[in-house]
């Protein structure tokens, strides 16, 4: 069928069930940004097939809410489907609920499934429904009886972590949250996402294409922890290393039925941001529910030293990698024919030659010319383009390393790119100038920075409509909260920037039907001086690719940004230079040289 006609099956099962409005998001069980092929259902029902969405649908609109990193890919791939674009944060565009409010009719009813939706946005539908005298139905997976062909849950066995990567034990980190649910007066915590359960047990998995993650739920409790997943998935090696911690594991939907159990006397922690609606509902009224973040977020979000040694060294073997393949891209590319497709291929190539590497940390993003304005570009055999002089071929791919996760992008001029384009570059460069440099107090958060880097951009009258940063997890989500830098307020991106937290800086410039540009490293939260003023903190970069000498055009950079990124530069080549061929080398003193 086509999304025009799955549409049309949809609304007559709303019909039969009574349902006015109809919300299929992105998630899974789990909340999670990115899911495996089985929990895809708003891109099977809009045919768009970006990370963040949610999509709304009434007896006569369908309408498909997504932010800026989406906007031209969004519009593109619902054309003639009979969605509605709603650019998330643009001037006269609703937010979901406010339209969901607007159009619902009194004594209406919302439905949706109640395991795709957190406890946060079921309670804004739920303020909702009560002002119309309506009511909620969250029992109904309706895309799963339209979608025929559904692929089943993956069943992909678990590995371990061993504590010289992950740097503390299971039973450290058991007793650190249990100290936290003791300091909130819970003898229960639940957590549903699945990277949180991952750090917590420092087990891994495979459940989600690129990310090393487990379809799994876990409940702490003050003398047991319960793992629920599917046990054929866990050999018995790591069920031995569990049941030494005194984890105890069931199947994976049981917790839906282990949480009736709770009663009066009992307090349950959970994250309402983190935690599903269904399973929430199945909570008894008269159990204490304290609401709070998981204390996982914030401990995984803090990296350990063992952590960020390793972390260190992925991110010089990824930049190995990267200097290889920029030679590459540089004096072997054209002559070959190189395209998008092929370009992502040699460069994970060249990844898998380095020790430890498991496999890409997120889908690659490979995009020449004007495919390269799409800020989440994913190159297809349909759309695969090769490589032609006098434009940018944009690369943002990341690597899974058993020391740590990467997320980098450099954007290359192949052959001589015109002075717009060169300006465009200089003016991105800059930007990421402005907050590799950054000195701030301790308490500071990515809002406050977040000029650092848009101020060259602005002052242009120009504007990416993404973050300029996000946490990264070691081996866990590629996107890891708490913590990132952008300037509008999100409440999951607020909190401080501290010691410990790996970051990315990634401002872009897209200019729709001609080119894209983003450049990005990673940086180290760190703290430094700290006198009567208190403590201050910076950054530290742990990317280590040169930015395209080509592209540049000196003049327009400040004496101290030329001398930033010569020392960067000069950085570059004494850790890199030792791990290249003679020939490759040779080549690298050009792109490292000052200007």
């Amino acid at each position: 069928m086509k999304v025009s006609e799955r549409i049309d099956v949809l609304r007559k099962m709303m019909d039969e069930k009574g349902i006015d409005v109809y919300i299929v998001p992105s998630s899974d069980f789990h909340q999670s940004e990115y899911v495996g092929e089985h929990f895809k259902a708003r891109e099977f029902m809009t045919g768009f097939t970006g990370s963040a969405g949610t999509a709304v649908f009434t007896k006569d609109e369908a309408g498909m809410w997504t932010d800026g990193r989406y906007f031209l890919q969004a519009g593109i791939q619902m054309e003639g489907t009979g969605v509605e674009l709603r650019k998330m944060g643009e001037p006269g565009v609703p937010t979901v609920e406010e339209y969901i409010e607007s159009i619902l009719p009194e004594n209406g009813t919302i439905g949706f499934d109640g395991r795709v939706i957190s406890v946060g946005e079921g309670e804004e539908y739920e303020r909702i429904v009560k002002e119309k005298n309506g009511k909620i139905v969250y029992q109904y997976d309706l895309v799963d009886d339209i979608w025929k062909d559904r692929v089943s849950i993956p069943q992909e066995p678990v590995f371990h972590l061993d504590e010289k990567y992950s740097g503390e034990s299971a039973a450290s980190k058991l007793e650190r949250v249990r100290e936290v649910m003791k300091s909130k007066g819970a003898n229960a915590h639940i957590i549903a996402t699945l990277d949180d359960t991952g750090w917590l047990f420092n087990i891994r998995g495979n459940d989600v294409e690129f990310f090393p993650l487990i379809l799994s739920y876990s409940m702490v409790l003050k003398d047991k922890a319960i793992l629920y997943i599917q046990e054929s998935k866990v050999n018995d090696e790591i069920k031995a290393m569990l049941a030494k911690d005194n984890v105890e594991l069931r199947p994976y939907n049981d917790i839906y039925e282990d949480v009736k159990e709770f009663g009066a006397g009992d307090t349950i922690l959970i994250d309402p941001r983190r935690l599903n609606y269904a399973l929430y509902n199945n909570i008894k009224k008269d159990v204490k529910v304290v609401e709070d973040m998981n204390p996982t977020v914030l401990f995984k979000a803090i990296k350990n030293e063992t952590e960020i040694a390793n972390i260190k060294k992925a991110e010089i073997k990824d930049s190995i990698a990267h200097a290889k393949f920029m030679y590459w891209i540089k004096n072997h590319a054209l002559e070959e024919g190189a395209s998008e497709m092929s370009a992502s291929e040699k460069l994970e190539s060249l990844r898998k030659e380095q020790p430890n590497y498991k496999w890409q940390s997120f889908a690659p993003i490979s995009s020449f010319g004007e495919h390269a304005a799409i800020v989440h570009y994913e190159s297809s055999p349909e759309t695969d383009v090769k490589f032609e002089e006098g434009n940018f071929y944009l690369s943002d791919t990341g690597a899974g390393f058993l020391d740590g996760s990467t997320d980098i992008t450099r954007t290359f001029a192949i052959g001589d790119v015109d002075e717009e384009k060169k300006r465009h570059f200089t003016l991105v460069l800059k930007s990421h100038l402005g907050l590799s440099r950054a000195v701030f107090l301790e308490g500071c958060t990515g809002m406050n920075l977040d000029i650092l880097s848009r101020q060259p951009i602005w002052e242009a009258e120009m504007n990416f409509n993404h973050g300029t940063g996000h946490g990264i997890g070691y081996l866990g989500n590629i996107h890891e909260p708490p913590t990132g830098i952008r300037w509008q307020f999100r409440a999951h991106e607020v909190h401080p920037l501290e010691d410990g937290m790996v970051i990315t800086n990634e401002p872009g410039l897209y200019i729709g039907g001609s080119h894209g540009i983003r450049l990005e490293n990673e940086i180290l939260v760190r703290k430094g001086a700290a006198n009567e003023y208190g403590q201050f903190m910076y950054f530290e970069p742990i990317t280590f690719i040169p930015f395209d000498l080509d592209a540049i055009i000196p003049e327009m950079l400040t004496e101290r940004e030329r001398t930033e990124l010569n020392e960067y530069h000069a950085k570059v080549y004494e850790l890199i230079a030792p791990h290249l061929t003679e020939d490759e080398r040779e080549w690298f003193k050009k792109y490292t040289r000052a200007i």
